[in-house]
């Protein structure tokens, strides 16, 4: 287990009055304040939030004159093309603009790029096949905000382009000061302009796609009753592209998730329904994780290994038999990505151990042979691994091609922004990046951005927030049932995590078919126990408490239900 610093949260409210106002208890409202809740608003939002609490649309840069070109194509009988991207959340966004724009009468169709053909994003061959399909209008979706040659190219060409993205918009630095580059397309639709008063900026690509498609929708007529149809139907796609594209779980995020998991439960669509079916997710208990873990690597697989147009034909599929197929398919792609994943991460720290760079502040690890669509996945097992920011390449049909994942420190976007001559191409977020350059500046790249950091031993240390001590007495049903309403988890919204010190390990011992598990008991020091078990790195686990006997965890409490027994059981998180 990577050696982590615990910090407890000592944040001060009246935790009592809370409580009473919200019918919460003190621990819950403990809980809410420890995400950095402060203003009553917010606070009822976090516990209540829903649709109507969603902000207007048309406070997007450049919404209004995208729509005004829309419904001036649609008139006119314009072709219209959506260019969307290979992973989740491109697939769920041209899953919402197609359906969107097909039923208010718009003519209209999409391309997905191939991951390894193509590239990230618009290209000079989607505008000329474009071009030579008779396409009139350009609309992308989670790509474009970096594009700038490709979209000059388009207007060029005679093309009317409107790009709806949420990344971060490219900048040049002078004097200190940075100068943002904007593509220049027709309308630029993104929360991330320097010029956006949209208030909630952590949009993923698709929710930017419905925000577009709600609108348009009102300006067509569309009764209110139709678009709370539009929301039914399409909620379900920006909350498996939140989750998937590991958006913060908080404002608006948090309403989007809470809706769309509603939806999933009782799901219309096809294709999502089999895919849960095929890998045996309990929709009456669905979560977060299911999404996060389960169904979206799934729907990420068709991108990875194969081609997106089969997740989008899944989400998009009209009978069972169809979607049983389409699922079917993806599964096994995704078993296969799972063990290609498996071996790159093994080569990777191979590689790190016996390198001279092993104490590089930012990791750089090239793996020629790596299959191009997994080094992101493998960039954040060694980021995690190691806790450094990680950069993963691998030898493309042109070039390198690679992903970065970063730690909460390293603003990745930024630091490769400051040596993007290096770059062929490159975009991204603080905390995820893509790039691609030639062969002989790997080790220029590896030097420079290791210059360029200024990382302290501080900041490369793992910290584990813990929420508040919790003694066993205070651990019962009522609890585990009323932590459910802090849900749904994930970045930005983790599990609450509870701490106790000085307890005394009873009866340890590794379970499961793969040796997996770890189960003991645990007794604090007034004698009281409680069931506990741990998913981590069991082996390590055994050998500190046969050694150690008494120790400190942090832990999640919930209820274990085996064979009609029901029994309240920590799961280990932390141990010292």
């Amino acid at each position: 287990m990577t050696k982590a610093v615990w910090m407890l949260h000592a944040k001060k409210a009246d935790f009592n009055g809370l409580a009473a106002r919200f019918h919460i208890s003190p621990i819950t409202a403990r809980i809410i304040r420890n995400r950095d809740i402060t203003d009553i608003d917010e606070f009822d939002k976090y516990l209540n939030g829903s649709l109507k609490d969603l902000y207007e649309p048309r406070l997007l840069p450049d919404m209004e004159k995208a729509i005004s070109i829309l419904k001036e194509k649609i008139a006119a009988g314009a072709r219209i093309r959506i260019v969307g991207d290979y992973d989740i959340d491109g697939v769920c966004s041209t899953c919402i603009l197609y359906k969107g724009l097909s039923r208010v009468g718009a003519k209209v169709d999409y391309v997905i790029p191939e991951r390894i053909k193509d590239g990230y994003g618009i290209n000079e061959h989607i505008i000329e096949k474009a071009a030579a399909d008779g396409i009139h209008m350009i609309l992308t979706c989670d790509n474009g905000i970096a594009a700038m040659s490709e979209i000059a190219y388009g207007k060029e060409n005679g093309m009317t382009i409107v790009v709806t993205d949420h990344h971060e918009v490219p900048y040049l630095e002078e004097n200190g000061k940075k100068k943002y580059l904007l593509p220049p397309a027709d309308a630029v639709v993104d929360p991330h302009r320097a010029d956006c008063e949209y208030p909630f900026k952590g949009l993923c690509g698709a929710a930017v796609a419905y925000k577009l498609v709600e609108v348009l929708y009102r300006v067509s007529g569309k009764s209110e009753q139709e678009v709370e149809h539009l929301q039914d139907n399409l909620m379900e796609n920006v909350a498996i592209a939140t989750i998937g594209d590991v958006m913060d779980l908080v404002g608006e995020n948090r309403v989007f998730v809470k809706k769309g998991l509603e939806l999933l439960k009782t799901t219309k669509n096809e294709g999502l329904h089999a895919l849960m079916q095929c890998t045996g997710v309990d929709t009456a208990n669905l979560n977060t994780y299911h999404i996060g873990f389960v169904l979206g690597p799934c729907i990420n697989a068709g991108g990875r290994l194969d081609t997106a147009k089969r997740a989008l034909e899944l989400l998009n599929a009209s009978n069972r038999r169809e979607a049983v197929t389409l699922a079917a398919d993806l599964k096994e792609l995704n078993d296969s990505r799972k063990e290609m994943t498996e071996e790159g991460v093994e080569e990777a720290v191979r590689q790190i151990e016996s390198s001279s760079w092993k104490d590089d502040q930012v990791l750089v690890v090239y793996l020629p042979k790596c299959h191009e669509s997994i080094a992101g996945i493998i960039a954040g097992r060694i980021k995690e691994r190691y806790y450094r920011p990680t950069f993963v390449l691998t030898r493309g049909e042109t070039g390198v091609k690679g992903s970065g994942r970063s730690i909460e420190a390293y603003d990745m976007f930024a630091e490769m922004s400051r040596c993007r001559e290096l770059f062929t191409k490159f975009g991204g977020h603080k905390l995820a990046a893509g790039l691609s350059l030639e062969e002989e500046n790997v080790e220029v790249f590896r030097k420079r951005i290791n210059e360029l950091a200024d990382l302290t031993e501080e900041d490369l240390q793992m910290k584990v927030s813990i929420d508040m001590r919790l003694p066993f007495p205070y651990i019962n049903e009522e609890l585990i049932h009323e932590l459910k309403i802090l849900e749904p988890f994930g970045k930005g919204n983790g599990k609450p995590l509870f701490a106790e010190s000085k307890l005394r390990v009873i009866r340890p011992r590794i379970f499961g078919k793969n040796r997996n598990v770890l189960k003991c008991r645990l007794e604090d020091q007034q004698g009281n126990q409680m069931e506990a078990v741990y998913f981590g790195e069991v082996e390590d686990c055994l050998q500190q408490m046969e050694k150690k006997q008494i120790m400190s965890f942090t832990y999640y409490p919930s209820i274990n239900e085996y064979m009609g027994r029901r029994t309240i059981q920590l799961t280990i998180v932390n141990y010292q």
